[in-house]
């Protein structure tokens, strides 16, 4: 696996795909995150990026793309102590505009992917808009590299593409899991997809000495086995 550890990004602008898929509340007229996990794993990729003086352009989805990503990016600028530029749209003119504009060292975050259909469909039109806003690629995204999107799969066409040191970690850990786990072993599943973990869920059975299935995944297989609330 090509990681960013082997990556020349110096004076490079680089588009780092991340999982911000936060659950935002919103209470009087305010919008806050629930819980800013995702944002903190993926701030030694961002820090490495940082420290390596790229130029660092921030794409995620959020949702079924109706939310904005601003109060997200606004949360990072509080985590990194560290000026970060909230564009609204993630392609087209404007967004290619500022991109082109950016010195080494800052963060352009880009709006929420999801605003655009042609995301999910990979639409490589759609991908190469997004890959001329940089000239490295990084994933570090771990939580939706199962999906044929643009972002992720579409993208690599047209970018040298590295993993992220998130990307790498999950990585690390599941392979660690799935050839040579500690004992006992206990899996713990949860979501709401059981489309896109049931070959996981699969493999584990016949590995782990317990499968735990919980949330709204937990409640199908219920359902599956005839249980009614």
């Amino acid at each position: 696996m090509l990681t960013i550890k082997s990556a020349d990004v110096k004076n490079k602008k680089v588009l780092l795909r991340v999982d911000f898929n936060v659950v935002l509340v919103k209470k009087g007229g305010t919008t806050r995150i629930a819980d800013d996990f995702r944002i903190r794993a993926a701030l030694p990729t961002i820090k490495h990026l940082l420290k390596n003086k790229a130029k660092i352009i921030i794409a995620s989805h959020l949702g079924d793309g109706k939310e904005s990503l601003r109060p997200v990016s606004r949360r990072l600028e509080k985590l990194l102590k560290k000026k970060v530029r909230f564009v609204g749209e993630c392609v087209g003119k404007k967004v290619e505009n500022k991109a082109e504009k950016m010195k080494n060292g800052q963060i352009l975050f880009l709006e929420n992917l999801r605003r655009h259909p042609e995301e999910k469909k990979n639409d490589l039109e759609f991908a190469e808009k997004l890959a001329h806003l940089a000239q490295i690629y990084v994933n570090d995204a771990f939580g939706v590299c199962h999906r044929p999107h643009a972002s992720v799969v579409g993208i690599t066409k047209f970018l040298p593409s590295y993993a992220g040191l998130l990307l790498e970690k999950e990585t690390n850990v599941l392979e660690q899991a799935t050839t040579s786990p500690d004992r006992p072993l206990a899996v713990i599943v949860g979501g709401a997809k059981i489309s896109t973990k049931i070959k996981l869920i699969e493999r584990f059975l016949n590995l782990a000495d317990d499968v735990i299935l919980g949330g709204a995944l937990a409640n199908t297989v219920l359902k599956a086995k005839g249980l009614k609330n």
